[in-house]
């Protein structure tokens, strides 16, 4: 994919100082999900990659499990407390309260008091096991063998009770009852390669999940049945934004997006003007849509996503990752950690975290996966 952009560089270093380079993970759970993400003044700084809104407040989450919360419009930020110490990728709230978050390791937590606290539903290690005791074919034989080192890089709710985890490998997960129980989704996927899968966003009905590869996939009946969607793009998406309006935007390596107005069975391409990647998507309480380059452009669009126009990042180029809005402004999570954007016309909320560099890092270390331009 050529130059090695901030974001992959950073996260394919973190993923291989945590997991090993080389050795395979121990038996005994890796330390980093039994020991709580340590308070610092230096989180406020950390590595970001993620934010969306709970309720009035917004709720960021980045590397070592740093989960940053502002009351104050982003202001200013203040550490919550989180059970592990593993890399948080993707986060979704469904009211004020309640929300979850997922990273390396296999790992999903929730939080039921606006992210104040956070308890672990799932890890890597019970993701392996319940895979094995599901069974099936040689892709979910492997993905035993291979242990517990799988990262999640987003998730999604239908609503409190019924939601969706996706990651590296065709790691996919499930939820009917707000995480008590994940049920594996492995075997329900039309991905016979075991593409990485990046973004899952559950919109009117749909649940609809991009890839690498130009992989997407739409489900109509709330995730039972799964069947490939015409894709014009072989590299890879990185994320969704399902508009208010029905309108579906995918996006991703070198400033690709494509736009869908018949749940994706056609695919419209969209002129960025961007010869980086997609980070993040944002619809606007008003209606109006926002891409976040990778180098921290903000690109606007007032007609339901037919065309966009380009906002330089104030400050220079910023390593971004996520984009929330409130309080008048865009809100960035970046490499560099937090930052405000007066001039946002409107609040929003998160219609996709996260996560142009974890997929990217996920590509280069999975040797023999080329992305197409």
């Amino acid at each position: 994919m050529g130059q090695v952009a901030p974001i992959a560089a950073w996260l394919l270093a973190a993923a291989v100082s945590a997991q090993g380079a080389t050795a395979p993970l121990p038996p005994a759970p890796p330390a980093a999900l039994a020991e709580p993400a340590i308070h610092s003044p230096k989180a406020l700084n950390a590595a970001m990659l993620a934010v969306t809104r709970a309720g009035p407040r917004l709720v960021a989450v980045g590397e070592r499990g740093t989960v940053l919360l502002s009351d104050d419009g982003a202001r200013s930020w203040r550490q919550a407390t989180v059970p592990v110490q593993v890399t948080l990728t993707a986060v979704r709230f469904v009211d004020e309260r309640t929300g979850w978050a997922a990273g390396h390791l296999g790992v999903i937590l929730k939080s039921t008091d606006g992210g104040e606290t956070w308890v672990k539903q799932l890890d890597g290690v019970q993701a392996a096991k319940l895979v094995a005791a599901v069974g099936g074919d040689e892709r979910t034989k492997r993905f035993v063998e291979e242990g517990p080192d799988k990262p999640f890089f987003d998730l999604d709710f239908i609503d409190a009770q019924h939601g969706f985890a996706v990651g590296a490998y065709n790691l996919a997960f499930e939820t009917r009852d707000g995480g008590q129980h994940w049920t594996p989704m492995l075997g329900r996927l039309p991905n016979p390669k075991s593409l990485h899968l990046y973004g899952v966003r559950a919109s009117g009905g749909h649940v609809y999940i991009a890839g690498e590869q130009g992989l997407l996939m739409a489900s109509g009946d709330g995730g039972e049945n799964f069947a490939v969607l015409p894709s014009a793009y072989k590299g890879s998406y990185f994320g969704l934004l399902a508009a208010r309006s029905g309108a579906l935007i995918a996006y991703g390596l070198r400033g690709n997006a494509w736009r869908s107005v018949d749940q994706g069975a056609s695919w419209t391409r969209l002129d960025t003007g961007l010869p980086t990647s997609i980070s993040a998507a944002l619809e606007l309480d008003g209606g109006e849509l926002a891409l976040l380059a990778q180098t921290g452009e903000v690109l606007r669009s007032r007609d339901d996503g037919r065309s966009f126009t380009k906002t330089p990042p104030s400050g220079g180029p910023l390593p971004a990752a996520g984009l929330a809005a409130t309080d008048g402004a865009l809100v960035i999570a970046s490499l560099r950690g937090m930052r405000r954007l007066d001039g946002a016309p409107g609040h929003g909320h998160a219609a996709a975290a996260p996560q142009v560099g974890v997929p990217a890092a996920a590509e280069r270390a999975s040797a023999g996966r080329p992305s197409a331009p």
